[in-house]
């Protein structure tokens, strides 16, 4: 069996994650390959695809989120994601017996009737289930709340309204979700696919079990995982400086094997004083620093010295994304 290095992961994740070069792709056809983008910060979401999106806009987003192409909802672990109108019900009915039932009958009931009547600001609903409605119905976050210009996303809509009823069976979301994870984050251990969709372990076993796979093994030995025919590029390949928005996927636990965020560097990215996460950037790969939009420019600052060239490089990148910004 193939023996993946952690470099040899790093490029396959770069790669499938549109971090290698920007795609010439459609926003609802990147976000599929990606396996959707969190966005628990509306900003994060634009950021993310300027980085993997060739020619893409802020604008371009705000109207694919107003004219319903791209969905903006809680769905994977409770947190929020952009993902495709296509990709929505398969996600959401994927995971939907694993949602924590925090809201009794009669509560889903009377956010389910007020809801009804159209959107509503989350303050509109009633005092007692405002905080957690949205993590066990199916809601939408309706524009324009929760884009670049408004980006408190505090309006809620029920997903069928929204778009239409969701007649996907369970078996079919679930190896869709499957299959969305390979595709944006493979090769990966069947756990790191629960991980990420918030699912049993079990459960992810029983869908992979049915599916056509390739296999590998990471140098610790345990076996990987992956869809036949995915890039899987030279370990030695170029790869570019790009800024990361907070909470990026691909530096979650669930894509640890690839140290796109070096362990010694976790810390000062993910910690209890910083619940927001923060910028990053990647040098070679790895993230190599940190950034921040302040006094209408986007500045920078490396964990360890850079050389010139890529300090270059650096700012470069750093230019096109305060023109983004303004």
């Amino acid at each position: 069996m193939t023996v993946l290095t952690w470099r040899d992961m790093n490029r396959a994740l770069l790669a499938r994650q549109l971090l290698l070069e920007r795609a010439p792709l459609s926003v609802p056809s990147a976000l599929e390959a990606m396996g959707g983008l969190q966005a628990q910060y509306a900003p994060s979401m634009y950021i993310g695809l300027w980085s993997r999106v060739a020619g893409f806009s802020r604008d371009a987003l705000t109207r694919m989120l107003e004219d319903r192409s791209v969905v903006q909802a809680t769905l994977l672990r409770g947190t929020i994601h952009l993902v495709s109108r296509a990709d929505y019900w398969p996600f959401a009915v994927g995971v939907r017996a694993y949602r924590p039932p925090v809201l009794g009958v009669d509560a889903l009931a009377l956010v389910t009737e007020r809801l009804r009547g159209g959107p509503l600001r989350r303050t509109e609903l009633p005092a007692e289930v405002r905080q957690m409605a949205h993590v066990q119905l199916e809601l939408v976050r309706v524009p324009p709340s929760g884009t670049w210009e408004r980006r408190r996303a505090d309006i809620y809509g029920l997903a069928e309204d929204w778009l239409g009823p969701g007649d996907v069976d369970v078996p079919v979301a679930r190896e869709l979700l499957v299959r969305r994870y390979l595709t944006g984050f493979g090769p990966a251990h069947p756990k790191e696919i629960a991980d990420w969709a918030g699912l049993p372990p079990a459960v992810i076993a029983g869908v992979l079990a049915g599916m056509t796979l390739r296999t590998f093994q990471d140098s610790r030995g345990r076996e990987l995982v992956d869809l036949p025919d995915l890039p899987l590029p030279s370990p030695d390949t170029p790869a570019p400086v790009r800024f990361l928005p907070t909470w990026d996927a691909a530096l979650l636990v669930h894509a640890r094997r690839s140290l796109i965020l070096p362990e010694e560097h976790r810390a000062k990215v993910f910690h209890v004083r910083m619940p927001q996460s923060i910028g990053t950037f990647l040098v070679d790969g790895q993230v190599a620093g940190t950034w921040a939009f302040r006094n209408k420019a986007v500045s920078w600052e490396a964990f360890a010295p850079l050389p010139d060239s890529v300090r270059r490089q650096v700012d470069e990148e750093a230019a096109s994304l305060t023109a983004f910004h303004v």
